[in-house]
């Protein structure tokens, strides 16, 4: 499996780069988190416990989302990254029913971490970073840590089914941080999808074998819930 430490994601300053900028350079991404809020609202906020995993969480801000409107059991929050969780613990707070861990994907398979299951398992914009077969590791995995019913909703770049079609997103991704009101920062920003596309870190896999090998693993009902470009979010049930 790829180790975290070789990345960048160590690096304090990329980090808090990142965190920052977020908002401008992603699409939608109020939409993306919205639509994964729906889908915990939708099927789980009616029953009396909900534990939820948000693996690889970032600054916690799909969490600070959902604690607007829900109130879950036990939250727990993981990220290879200790400059993303500590802007995580200082945007949520300290609270009894929420646990952060930093860990990076490697360190999970230990089986050390986690002793508890979870009903709605979320994942941002971190599991690309990792090779098809450690992918369908961490899939499996997942799987084995929901509850019965559960879900997991995966939010993340993935690879176009072709060069014509991979330019074609690239260009949405590059006009909508054009049209940013901000544009000294989007000028700064307009080049991250070329950067994105030469970055080795990225290992992204086509939408249709990253639904393919979670029905494999034995996930019910997996589809795509939200698409633009080269950012989906999709996930299935156990």
């Amino acid at each position: 499996m790829s180790k975290f430490e070789e990345t960048r994601w160590t690096n304090r300053e990329f980090s808090r780069n990142y965190r920052d900028k977020a908002n401008i350079y992603l699409p939608f991404r109020r939409e993306f988190i919205g639509t994964a809020k729906s889908l915990y609202g939708y099927f789980f906020d009616a029953k009396s416990e909900n534990n939820v995993l948000d693996l690889g969480c970032g600054d916690g801000l799909f969490i600070e989302e959902l604690l607007k409107t829900f109130s879950p059991t036990s939250i727990t929050l993981i990220d290879g990254s200790n400059e993303m969780l500590e802007a995580a613990q200082k945007r949520l707070g300290k609270k009894e029913n929420i646990n952060f861990i930093q860990a990076n994907f490697q360190s999970l398979f230990s089986g050390q971490l986690l002793n508890q299951t979870f009903d709605f398992v979320y994942s941002s914009l971190a599991i690309h970073h990792l090779p098809s077969e450690d992918k369908k590791r961490l899939y499996s995995y997942i799987y084995e840590l929901l509850s019965p019913g559960g879900c997991f909703a995966h939010y993340d770049v993935v690879a176009p089914v072709s060069t014509k079609i991979e330019n074609w997103f690239l260009s949405l991704w590059r006009q909508w941080i054009k049209e940013h009101p901000d544009k000294e920062m989007s000028e700064n920003l307009v080049g991250i999808p070329d950067q994105y596309k030469k970055n080795t870190d990225n290992m992204p896999d086509t939408l249709g074998s990253q639904l393919q090998a979670l029905t494999q693993i034995g996930f019910k009902e997996v589809d795509c819930f939200l698409k633009h470009g080269i950012f989906s979010l999709f996930g299935g049930f156990k």
